[in-house]
């Protein structure tokens, strides 16, 4: 039957209505879709999102300093810049242990990271255990030492060490646990040069200070990054590039000094893996620390930081379970599991994920001390995860006694452990989530403050309230001053607690 014009023009209209509501949901939530050629410049780069959903959703992923520098397990993974420097305590443990820097120097560790107790798999079912939602390893720290099979350096997992792709072995089986894929970059500072007007810097500069004669050997001196300025930011770039066309990491998080690359050299990178994300057909992330890079290219990361108030913009904490070195040492003291989840919640209240790293021997082994930490936050997300995963901050990012102080490098942290009154607040559709920060007690009233009415722009309707992991009906009263609830008589973690507030009035 022939379709008369008015009801051919209502149909042009809700087509022309249903592609542009599709076009504006594109741009707002995944514009790189829309964005297929990126150009090295950072007006075309702004057009990309650098905050895709997965990302916000994941909340938690792990990583790890693992390389050369934790075959002494001494120190931190600082090691090979520090054992050349004569006043430091790590010269003085070097020349003990080993001999001068000058028999046996930082190079001469290659052999004895052999990883033979590595196994991805292993780490992979752990990550995925702990309840991270991406993964993946340190890449290359300062020392110049690639974990992946790479063509531009004989400095390599393949060539050295393990002579394994150990980058290779971990995206596969990362992946096969479904979770997305991490490499980190720290080796902005492996470079060996002098600035204009200023002496030599980079992480091995005592090197050149006090040891020169170690350059004189071409094969280590590539190692400590000693080559001219314009050959080394083509190997930046080109490691980079090769990650990517290996490896097509979901996330690539670099560590301070991108400042010292060039605008040209950094944009360039960009492009490239904007691009090659577009291919892919895949939502990546880039991390930079400080002014590093432009906030609508990148995700800013608090390194053992965070923001101190609920951010608009999502950002990452990059933290570690140790309460000293990043990487393996001898005696490292970990963290309760407690002060790791805690800061989990609260980094996620404010809009925020956490990167946890933790510190495996040179041998791949993990100790024990760290997989309980793991497991255990995996125990609190597989009951709790909902209150996590998929949130977006709450109006009121949270309440309590316990501040925050300023963080060692940027932002802030814990100025001591939290409690029970200390609570924090996610969302996510109909449903607020009040997470306190330990146990109360059974049976006890607690005052939720966050809930005053004159306090919220849209005060909640609330039509139910229960806690995660338990069965029991929850007593609530809810008043113009607060919202009480009573804690139920047994749970199931001590550790954080969590209210579910439905609501009538869907998301806040």
């Amino acid at each position: 039957m022939e379709i008369k014009n008015n009801q051919k023009l209502v149909v042009l209209i809700l087509c022309g209505f249903i592609t542009f509501v599709g076009c504006t949901k594109t741009s707002n939530k995944d514009r790189q879709s829309a964005k297929v050629d990126y150009k090295s410049n950072w007006e075309s780069l702004s057009q990309y999102n650098p905050e895709p959903e997965w990302f916000r959703d994941a909340k938690f992923g792990i990583y790890f300093h693992w390389g050369m520098y934790s075959v002494p397990a001494y120190d931190s993974e600082w090691y090979p810049r520090n054992m050349y420097i004569k006043e430091h305590a790590a010269y003085k443990h070097h020349v003990d242990t080993y001999g001068s820097p000058l028999e046996f120097e930082y190079a001469d560790f290659a052999p004895d990271f052999k990883a033979e107790k590595f196994n991805a798999e292993e780490w992979a079912k752990l990550f995925k255990q702990a309840g991270a939602q991406y993964a993946g390893p340190v890449a290359e720290h300062h020392d110049g030492f690639s974990m992946w099979d790479s063509e531009y350096t004989e400095w390599d997992v393949v060539d050295k060490g393990p002579k394994r792709d150990i980058t290779g072995e971990l995206a596969k089986a990362i992946r096969g646990e479904g979770m997305k894929f991490v490499t980190t970059f720290h080796h902005a500072r492996n470079n060996l040069w002098k600035p204009e007007g200023e002496g030599w810097t980079g992480h091995y500069e005592y090197v050149k200070k006090d040891f020169p004669s170690l350059l004189e050997n071409e094969e280590n001196a590539f190692l400590y990054g000693y080559m001219s300025r314009e050959k080394f930011l083509e190997l930046w770039s080109n490691k980079l590039k090769e990650v990517i066309d290996k490896y097509q990491p979901d996330l690539m998080w670099f560590d301070s000094w991108l400042h010292e690359i060039p605008d040209s050299v950094k944009t360039d990178y960009l492009a490239y893996y904007f691009n090659k994300a577009h291919e892919w057909n895949e939502d990546v992330v880039v991390t930079y620390k400080q002014e590093d890079l432009p906030s609508d290219v990148g995700v800013k990361d608090f390194e053992k930081g965070r923001a101190g108030e609920k951010l608009e913009q999502a950002f990452l904490t990059d933290d570690t379970i140790s309460k000293g070195s990043w990487s393996y040492t001898e005696g490292l003291t970990i963290k309760s599991t407690s002060v790791v989840l805690h800061s989990l919640i609260d980094i996620v209240s404010k809009n925020g994920q956490l990167l946890l790293n933790i510190s495996p021997k040179a041998d791949g082994s993990i100790p024990e001390n760290q997989k309980q930490v793991l497991w255990e936050i995996g125990d609190w997300l597989d009951v709790n995860g909902e209150a996590i995963y998929g949130t977006r901050p709450w109006e009121i990012y949270g309440e309590g006694p316990t501040k925050l102080k300023k963080g060692p490098f940027e932002g802030f942290t814990d100025a001591g452990e939290y409690t029970w009154e200390d609570i924090r607040y996610t969302q996510k559709g109909s449903s607020i989530y009040a997470i306190l920060l330990g146990w109360p007690g059974a049976n006890q009233q607690v005052e939720l403050k966050a809930f005053a009415r004159d306090s919220l722009k849209q005060p909640p309707s609330v039509s139910n309230i229960s806690v995660l992991g338990s069965d029991e009906d929850i007593k609530w009263n809810l008043t113009d001053d607060q919202l009480e609830v009573q804690t139920p008589s047994r749970i199931s973690n001590p550790k954080a607690v969590v209210f579910k507030v439905t609501t009538r009035n869907g998301s806040i």
